[in-house]
Parts: structure tokens; sequence; C-alpha cells
């Protein structure tokens, strides 16, 4: 096997001033790749902001190790913030083939709590920013006939998580997006993959010991990413959850399902009655699209 390289690549890595972005910023870099640190330089709450150093701090350092980049302070959550971004990889490089989507903020609270403020920032940052950052992009990808996109999702968006309704909607809409441009952007070899990490953060600091973080470094994470971002990876549509050295595929699935006999009429009396049947998932699969999931659907429907 070939070792990796991202030489004449461009990858632009939001959120990359610390933890996560910052490992797969310096990964990459170190094997070729000239990249944009975008860091807004706010708090974990997505308050404040402005402040450079985070940023520049990253950019000196992949500098230091002989590498290129280069700093982009704009927030991801407006399509003027992300245009910029995308803007500071083509002035600086004159293209984009890679753009990891990892910006993101959290304001926990319980749903019986949470103000409009906080649902609407957190899907801001995460939901509308990776969409943001990637559609600015896609023109580029597109017209290179090349491109890969890795986007970051949550277990808490994979399965919900108390107190974090905002985190896990937007979480779980980035997987939607990222499966639907692995489609629209197969034929001009743009693959889109997610990653659901576990790793020692500001995020994660805050909810999980030191000894227990300690054994999740971010660079434990970056190896999937680089592979996901690389010429040889294949994979499209993909999720895979990702942390302290464990790597594993998620996937929506569907069970064999059941046939409501019709021929009187359905009632809920019918649906209680194959409850069993219904919530069986012992021969389940994943689909890989909408369409041959509804073609499953239709299937048993018809006969």
């Amino acid at each position: 096997m070939s070792d990796i390289r991202f030489d004449n690549r461009v990858a632009i890595v939001t959120g990359a001033g610390g933890g996560l972005g910052r490992s797969h910023a310096l990964l990459l870099a170190s094997r070729g790749a000239k990249v944009v640190v975008n860091d807004l330089g706010g708090s974990v709450d997505g308050s404040g902001g402005g402040a450079e150093k985070a940023a520049d701090k990253v950019v000196d350092e992949i500098k230091a190790g002989g590498g290129e980049a280069v700093a982009n302070y704009d927030g991801v959550d407006t399509w003027e913030g992300a245009q910029k971004i995308v803007a500071t990889a083509k002035d600086a490089f004159g293209k984009v083939d890679i753009v990891i989507n990892n910006a993101g903020i959290l304001r926990d609270v319980s749903f019986m709590k949470m103000q409009e403020g906080d649902w609407h920032k957190v899907l801001a940052v995460h939901l509308n920013g990776s969409c943001f950052v990637s559609k600015a992009a896609w023109p580029l990808l597109r017209e290179n006939q090349y491109g890969r996109i890795v986007f970051t999702t949550s277990a808490a968006g994979l399965y919900g998580n108390f107190g974090q309704a905002n985190y896990s909607a937007a979480k779980l809409g980035i997987v939607g997006l990222a499966k639907t441009l692995a489609h629209e952007g197969a034929k001009y070899n743009i693959k889109s993959n997610v990653i659901a990490p576990i790793a020692k953060s500001r995020m994660t600091e805050t909810v999980m010991p030191p000894n227990m973080l300690e054994k999740l470094l971010p660079e434990f994470v970056s190896p999937l990413v680089a592979y996901l971002c690389s010429d040889q990876c294949e994979e499209s549509a993909q999720t895979y959850s990702v942390g302290g050295g464990y790597v594993s595929r998620v996937a929506i699935v569907e069970g064999a399902g059941i046939i409501i006999d019709g021929k009187g009429g359905h009632a809920p009396e019918d649906v209680v009655a194959k409850w069993k049947e219904i919530n069986d998932l012992s021969e389940a699969k994943p689909f890989a699209n909408m369409t041959e999931a509804a073609g499953h659907v239709m299937k048993g429907a018809l006969g």
C-alpha cells in the first residue's frame, strides 16, 4: 500500500484553532497539503470572536514543520463567511480539493429551558455552517472533477442525548446533508463522508473526567479523516464512529418488515398484532439511497 500523501492538494479545515480541527490540519499539512486554518476564535458557546491567535498559532506550527498554511477568521454560520473562507483558499493556493467541516459550539440545556437563540445558533454553526462552506467550495470541486468532504456528526445526533436537542438535531441533519452530497457529487469524483468522533476538546472537557480524556486524544481520530480525504478513498455516503483507536462503520438499517393484509382494511389492532415482527431487526440491512429503500417498501407492499 502506498503512503497517503496530499501533495498539491488544498484543504480547508474549519474550527481548526484547537482540538480535532488542529489535529486534522497538522496531519494533512505534514503529508503535503496546503491548509486553510479557519477559526473564529470564539468561546465554546459561540460568543465572542475576533481572537486571531488560535488560527495563527496552528499556522505557525504548520510552517515550523515545513508545511504551507494560511489563517482565516470568518464564521461558518453565514453565507458571506463561508464564501470568504473558500476565497482565502483560492487566493492563497488557487483551488480547493478537501473540505473538513469541523467547527462547532455547544449550548446544552434541557428542552424545557431552551431559548430560541440556543436552538438557532447551534443549528447555524453546525448544520448551516457545514452546508455553507461545502456549498461555497462545491463549484471548485466540480470544476476540478475532484473533491473530498468530511462532515462531523456525533453520537448525540445518531442516538440522542439528554439536554442536547439543538445539537442532536443539527448533527443528524449533517448526516442527511453528507449523504445527499455523496450522491450528487459521484459523477464529479467528489466523495462525502461523516465521522462521529469522541475526543478530548473544549466541548468534552466539561463533561468527561481527565483520565478518560487522556485516552481520547484528537490524534486518534485524524488518521481516519486523512484517509477519507485521500485519493485512495473510494467510500462515499458513509458514517464512521471513531475515538481512542476504535473505528467502526455506522449505518441506518431497516428490518425485513412484514405485510399487513389489507383486504379488509388496516386498523391499529393489525399493527399491534404484528408489533414483534415489525420491531425484528434480525435480518436488517442498510440501503445505499432513498430509491433503494423506497423500492424495498414497494416490493413488500406490491408483492
